[in-house]
């Protein structure tokens, strides 16, 4: 277990990186994240792309995160303290008592990303998704179905955001991510790479369960509301999940687990979700 460094001052400047968490989440932390609960650090300690630089814990949690504690590297730090410190440093009360400073892996280009991938692949391109909850679902999505990455267009809000990191169960730090280039055309970059773009659409031209899987197939999501462009939707196969006569909305993380689930090699399971992510809450 490495040493633990307690922190007795909200205003201890060691610790300033983690102050006014909720105001600061939007602002940007040069190439840092924050991570927060047990199953995510566990996943930020175990990723081989994305490296702690730094964790805050709730005094009465260490001997219960001891085991875990043991992984982290010896150059980073841990402070510790009490419940009340913690929550006047975030500027709320973590009832979960665990935060991290993370530093984020470049990341790769997105055709480079779509090349890497093998001869049968499912990859989810997100467009213009900005809910960071339902960019968490979608994460989280993909990791339970196999998805082989997520690639998301210059329009979608940041993965690694606390949130969105949170209600994706750790998976945003896990599944392979790629970020187009703004004006990129994401059917032309798709068919480039020998992938068949599929979007989900209510007035798809087929129902999703009449589809057969591509070899490499590409599952386009859009915002809910306006959905995906028009542009897409014309080059694209469009899908369409049936429901209940009178009402033709699903939230986008839904629909998206849908469409992944008819799309899986659940028997392949090239990458299987890590044992941390197992029944997580």
């Amino acid at each position: 277990m490495p040493a633990i460094i307690p922190v007795d001052d909200p205003e201890d400047p060691r610790v300033a990186a983690y102050r006014d968490v909720r105001e600061r989440d939007l602002v940007g932390r040069q190439g840092l994240f924050m991570a927060e609960g047990e199953v995510v650090l566990r996943l930020l300690l175990a990723s081989r792309q994305h490296r702690p630089v730094s964790l805050l814990l709730a005094g009465n949690r260490l001997a219960a995160l001891a085991p875990l504690l043991a992984s982290v590297p010896d150059d980073v730090p841990v402070y510790a303290a009490a419940q009340a410190v913690l929550d006047a440093v975030a500027g709320f009360h973590l009832h979960r008592g665990i935060l991290a400073l993370g530093r984020r892996a470049p990341m790769p280009a997105a055709g480079a990303l779509l090349a890497e991938a093998g001869p049968r692949a499912m990859v989810v391109v997100a467009c213009g998704i900005g809910n960071h909850d339902n960019m968490g679902g979608i994460f989280r999505n993909a990791a339970a179905f196999g998805a082989d990455a997520v690639i998301l267009d210059a329009g979608c809000c940041d993965p690694l955001y606390r949130k969105a990191i949170r209600v994706s169960v750790g998976a945003a730090l896990i599944v392979p991510t790629a970020r187009m280039e703004p004006d990129t055309d994401p059917v032309s970059l798709l068919e480039r790479h020998g992938f068949v773009p599929v979007a989900l659409s209510p007035a798809g031209a087929v129902p999703l369960s009449a589809m057969e899987r591509p070899e490499r197939v590409a599952l386009l999501l859009g915002t809910e509301g306006p959905g995906l462009p028009a542009n897409v939707l014309a080059r694209a196969r469009t899908v369409a999940i049936p429901m209940a006569p009178g009402f033709d909305s699903l939230n986008v993380a839904t629909a998206g687990a849908i469409a992944m689930h008819h799309f899986a090699d659940l028997a392949r399971s090239g990458r299987p979700a890590p044992e941390a992510t197992r029944n997580a809450p």
